[in-house]
Order: structure tokens, then C-alpha cells, then sequence
């Protein structure tokens, strides 16, 4: 016979991984039956503290107000991407570009939209639509701020949708709560919008006219060496050289603007710092070798010195028209970018799914109220009824009998004791 067949065999109870013999089985057992018969013999009183616990819960759930909810689903816009791409258009200034994005950039896209959901202008443009503070009989508008922000649940889906639900007691208001969420984000976000386009805007404006200015004054000043010394034609190797130059004091422009954008939000720890210096010092030294290198024997080693003579201030002058100029044609077009982006409306906010009256209730629930409120009865009905069965045993025994005397003729000491007092006096 196996082991297997041998354990089934025995008249044990497996508990676990112990086995238990038939006498603690039978314990068991005779326990069980025990408690059963206590509960048995105060049936009357299980079943009237249950039937309060029902009478109870039924009134309650009859005395909470009702509530709807209504939910939205909405689209938020994708980021758009104007000014990185006329930015990263520009040769050798893409950097410029990667910072401008990479500030906006978020790992979740709909965080900033439900942060804008959750401000205070877009409560309070709420409070003030629906008159909640009265309805909320709210004392002050922190107040009613708190009881929208918890009647209001916010959540980003994972198909990329922001599902907006509003609960009140009016199941029309709720649907119009809900709907207004997205109205009133509409209007955030083409105020913000406007405002940091506006400052774009301004700021490369000056900075455009700056550029102009000094676009004038280099073009002047090429002027006044081809009228002394007339007008001369560099061979190809003296142009590229002046376009090499020109298009490295235009990384250096644009690389100096990177690393005060990284200044204004940044300490000078950040590594993305620290390299752009070392970027920035590597082309200042490459603009000085460029500038200063002479008789070269490589043509990649080439230097202004190494043009002609005679043309060398001429080299100069329509150097510097054209570092000029291509710095201009950057802040024209960071300025046009700017002033489109102040011109176009607000990002579109799509509704999916608008809200509508819902048919049923959200709350409260009164299936779950009487169902808890039945279990809650029925333990405290079995507690109270165990309770009982083991006073009556205790008192039942000579000490327990004498407990309760001592008990009582401390009680009855106490109670007497002002009595004789006040008597006395």
C-alpha cells in the first residue's frame, strides 16, 4: 500500500500540512456546534439588532441626497512643431532648435492640459458660471473651489483622451459642469498662448532691429573699401574661405543664445551647460585659427591671412556682411515664427464624447448600503449574543457571584457617598 493510500485510509483530518486525529476532529466539532447552539438560544436578539442595523441603513441610504455624474472625453492638441522646424531649417544652428523643443517636451502630453483643468482661473471662471458657491452654500470661494475639486475627478486615459467627470445634484448641472471644462481650457490656453507669443515676439523684434542696424553699418563699411580701393574679384579659394568663416561666427551666434536659455532656467552644473561652453570655446578657437592662419600647406587649414594681400580688408569687410547677414536672416525668421504663432488661434481642443444628463444615479448607492448594513448587524447581533452566553456563565460560578456583589456594593458605596454628604451638611 502507497503513502498516498495509507494517509487516506486513516481517519485523520488534514489541516495544512498537520494531521489531525479523529479525538481533535471531534473537538473541533463539538466546538462548532456549541457556538452554533449559543447563537441558536439568542436568535430573538441576533435578529433584532440585525433588522435595527436594516432599519438603519434603509433610512440613511433614503435620507442621502441623490447625485449624478456626467463624464467627457476630450482630445487634447499635439504640440506643434513652427518654430523648431524653421529653426533646425537653418544650417549649423539645429541646436537652437533641440532646446527650443526640449523645453516643452513632456513624457506625458496630457499632464500639462489637466494641470490647466485643475488651475484656479478655470474654477473659479466655473464658480462664477454656475453660481456654485451659493449652491455649495460655501462661506468663502477657497471653500468652494475645494467641494468643485472634489465633486470634479480628472484622468488621462491610456487611448490618450483626458476624461473630465462632474457629480452634483441636479443631473442637468452636472452634464454642464462637465461641458464647460473644456470651454473654459479653450480660454486658458489661447490667453497663455497669446501672452508667450507676444514676448517672443517683442524680444526678437529688438533683437531683428539690432541685426539690421549692424547689417547697415557692415554693408557701409564694405562700401567704403571697394570706393578705395575698387572693386575686386576673389577667386574660389578666397570665398570659401570668407563662407567658412562667416558660417562659423554663426554657430558662435547661435550657441551663445543656447547657452543664455540654458542660464535663465539652469544652474552652472548642468551638464548640458558645461558642454555647450566647451562647444562654444571649440568654435571661438576654430573662428581664431581661421582668422589668424597663414601660409598653410593643407587647403582644409586655410586662413584669412592666406587671401591675397591686397584683397585682405576687402575679405574682411565682406566677412563681416555676410556673419551679418545670416545672423539677420536668423532673427527674421525666429521673429516670424513668433508673429505667426501670436496670430493663430488657440490650440483646437476636440470634445469626443460631450457630456449629457445621465439616466441613473452615481450615488448613493442603496444595493451596497443595505448590504453592508445586513453583515454589519448580523456580526454585531453574534457578538453581542457571545457576549452574553459567557457573562451568564461567569456569573453563574461562585466567584463570578461574588465579583458581581463586590461590584454592586462598590457601585452602591459610590452612589450613596453624596447622599450622606450633602445630608451632613
Amino acid at each position: 500500500m502507497s503513502d498516498r493510500d495509507s494517509r487516506i485510509n486513516r481517519p485523520e483530518e488534514v489541516v495544512g500540512d498537520t494531521y489531525l486525529p479523529e479525538e481533535g476532529r471531534t473537538a473541533t466539532s463539538i466546538a462548532a456546534i456549541y457556538v452554533l447552539t449559543e447563537l441558536a438560544s439568542r436568535k430573538r436578539l441576533i435578529g433584532c439588532v440585525t433588522g435595527a442595523a436594516i432599519l438603519i441603513g434603509f433610512a440613511c441610504s433614503l435620507a442621502l441626497p441623490n447625485e449624478y455624474t456626467a463624464m467627457t472625453r476630450i482630445m487634447p492638441p499635439r504640440q506643434t512643431e513652427s518654430t523648431t522646424s524653421l529653426l533646425n531649417s537653418m544650417p549649423g544652428v539645429g541646436s537652437l532648435g533641440d532646446v527650443a523643443a526640449g523645453g516643452l517636451s513632456l513624457k506625458d502630453p496630457n499632464a500639462i492640459y489637466i494641470g490647466l483643468l485643475r488651475s484656479r482661473p478655470v474654477a473659479d471662471a466655473i464658480i462664477a458660471r454656475f453660481n456654485l458657491r451659493l449652491s455649495y452654500h460655501a462661506k468663502d470661494m477657497t471653500a468652494a473651489r475645494r467641494l468643485l475639486d472634489d465633486a470634479t475627478r480628472l484622468s488621462s486615459e491610456k487611448s490618450g483622451l483626458i476624461s473630465i467627470s462632474a457629480t452634483d445634484r441636479d443631473k442637468s448641472r452636472a452634464a454642464a459642469i462637465a461641458n464647460a471644462y473644456p470651454e473654459e481650457l479653450r480660454s486658458l490656453s489661447r490667453r497663455i498662448s497669446v501672452t508667450e507669443a507676444s514676448k517672443r515676439r517683442l524680444f526678437f523684434e529688438e533683437q531683428l532691429k539690432d541685426a539690421k542696424n549692424d547689417l547697415a553699418s557692415a554693408e557701409s563699411a564694405l562700401q567704403i573699401v571697394e570706393q578705395n580701393k575698387g572693386l575686386l574679384h576673389l577667386d574660389a579659394q578666397s570665398g570659401m574661405i570668407i563662407e567658412g568663416l562667416a558660417s562659423v561666427r554663426v554657430q558662435i551666434a547661435a550657441k551663445q543664445v543656447e547657452l543664455e536659455a540654458l542660464r535663465s532656467y539652469s544652474t552652472e552644473h548642468n551638464p548640458d551647460l558645461q558642454l555647450g561652453e566647451q562647444e562654444l570655446s571649440a568654435l571661438q578657437g576654430e573662428a581664431a585659427r581661421m582668422e589668424q592662419h597663414d601660409n598653410a600647406s593643407d587647403f582644409s587649414e586655410l586662413g584669412i591671412k592666406d587671401v591675397p594681400k591686397e584683397g585682405k580688408d576687402y575679405v574682411r569687410a565682406l566677412q563681416d556682411v555676410q556673419y551679418r547677414q545670416a545672423f539677420f536672416d536668423l532673427m527674421l525668421k525666429q521673429y516670424e515664427a513668433a508673429r505667426l504663432d501670436e496670430a493663430k488661434e488657440a490650440a483646437v481642443i476636440q470634445v469626443v464624447e460631450p457630456a449629457i444628463e445621465p439616466d441613473r444615479r452615481s450615488s448613493p448607492k442603496r444595493m451596497t448600503i443595505m448590504i453592508v448594513s445586513t453583515v454589519l448587524g448580523l456580526l454585531t447581533g453574534c457578538l453581542l449574543a457571545r457576549f452574553l452566553n459567557w457573562a451568564e456563565q461567569e456569573l453563574a460560578t461562585p466567584e463570578g457571584a461574588r465579583a458581581l456583589h463586590s461590584l454592586k456594593r462598590a457601585f452602591t458605596r459610590e452612589h450613596l457617598r453624596p447622599l450622606s454628604e450633602s445630608a451632613t451638611d
